[in-house]
């Protein structure tokens, strides 16, 4: 029996991930649980020590020693549940208050039978018993445990594991924030994707989707861990397909000179989906920061383009000079000049009649994107209105003296 009970332990970590120290104290627990349950009483703070390998059981009553207490008047302490739930609302009640207490006024100890025992009494039980000892007092085992004590025991058993499970669970993904992982999507509920991540199944909400991206259930991607919290129903994933970090993420892995600090990407602006643009820089005068991000061939950029589901990317170089960096970013159209307002954030950029639309982009996206990238609000404007008239209108003087020169020879 007693190698049945290991292999069992064993099996439960290693299904839950939960260190066998773990599931060994939810088992002592449930024990303590089933005993006070048949032959315990709600004054004892029962503590058990469980041993798998002879299937040994030992009870014992656990208590601090205190100094000696009066009483009620009555000489009784008053040690029911409803007395205790009583005294925790009134202490709750007492805490959310907001008024002073008065001066000189100290917080009254309350003697709790259950955990505490009087230096008289704990001398009767031994002699050299002090003051802040703890004394451990051995309990027999009378019999077996009845059906509900053993039914007790499980809800105990299945509660605590759960516990641990969440907990592990937490503490796993919780340092994880920020990384990429591998996850396999499980399937779609109310409009969210269930992703199983490993030893969790994440969310990835509506909000944190690629538009038009397809999810079916046992696609492998990759997903960008966007925040672990805990909530009633254990830990909360949450992953994300939609977040610009994701782009970060990915260029630190398939770009060696992102990954360790020679290339910098100083700034991302996406629209899921649809095209990205990134700034990147180096001080390294031997690097070619768009060149090395591109990768021989587009090779490295493309595998980024396919990991997002055939997303555009755009990498330009970043400048300090903000002129040179909205020109860069309104790329691919030619701007011919910027004109900054400091005060209000706002940039003028001049293209000739050709380039107007390549620099606003489909729906306005190039110019979106350019502005979310730089930080300023950029306004297209056609350079060089003045100019194209005044030639228009020399080419129709022109045209009218060679009419007038034309009807000149006809009469004679």
């Amino acid at each position: 029996m007693s190698k049945e009970v290991i292999q069992a332990i064993k099996a439960i970590c290693e299904e839950k991930h939960i260190p066998v120290e773990s599931v060994l104290s939810t088992i002592n627990q449930a024990l303590a649980a089933a005993y006070r349950k048949d032959f315990g009483n709600k004054l004892q703070n029962l503590k058990v020590e469980f041993n798998p390998e002879n299937m040994d059981i030992k009870v014992f009553d656990v208590k601090e020693v205190v100094e000696d207490q009066e009483l009620d008047e009555q000489g009784n302490v008053v040690c029911d549940d409803d007395a205790d739930d009583k005294n925790n609302e009134k202490q709750e009640k007492d805490e959310s208050t907001d008024a002073p207490s008065e001066e000189g006024e100290e917080e009254e100890e309350r003697f709790n039978p259950k955990t505490q025992m009087m230096i008289s009494e704990a001398k009767e039980i031994k002699k050299s018993a002090k003051i802040g000892d703890e004394l451990v007092q051995k309990l027999e085992v009378p019999g077996e445990f009845g059906r509900m004590a053993a039914q007790t025991a499980k809800q105990v058993i299945i509660q605590r594991l759960r516990e641990a499970e969440r907990e592990v669970v937490f503490n796993e993904y919780k340092d994880r924030e920020g990384e990429l992982i591998n996850g396999t999507v499980q399937r779609i509920e109310r409009g969210n994707v269930l992703v199983d991540i490993g030893q969790a199944t994440a969310i990835m909400p509506q909000q944190e989707q690629i538009r038009g991206e397809h999810y079916a259930p046992g696609a492998q991607l990759r997903f960008y861990i966007k925040s672990v919290a805990t909530s009633s129903r254990g830990p909360e994933v949450i992953v994300s397909r939609a977040d610009k970090e994701l782009v970060r993420k990915l260029f630190m892995m398939e770009v060696p000179e992102v990954a360790d600090g020679a290339v910098e990407l100083k700034s991302i602006s996406r629209e899921p989906g649809s095209r990205s643009k990134i700034a990147v820089y180096t001080e390294e005068e031997n690097v070619d920061p768009v060149g090395s991000c591109v990768g021989q061939r587009g090779t490295r950029v493309q595998f980024i383009i396919n990991e997002l589901g055939g997303e555009k990317i755009d990498i330009i170089e970043w400048d300090k000079d903000e002129i040179a960096f909205i020109k860069n970013a309104l790329s691919p159209a030619k701007v011919q000049n910027v004109v900054l307002d400091e005060k209000n954030k706002t940039a003028q950029a001049e293209v000739l009649e050709d380039q107007f639309s390549l620099a606003i982009g489909k729906g306005g996206q190039n110019v979106r994107l350019a502005s979310s990238l730089v930080g300023w609000k950029i306004d297209i404007k056609e350079a060089n209105d003045g100019v194209s008239e005044d030639s228009e209108s020399e080419d129709e003087d022109v045209k009218t003296k060679k009419d007038v020169d034309s009807d000149e020879q006809i009469r004679n």
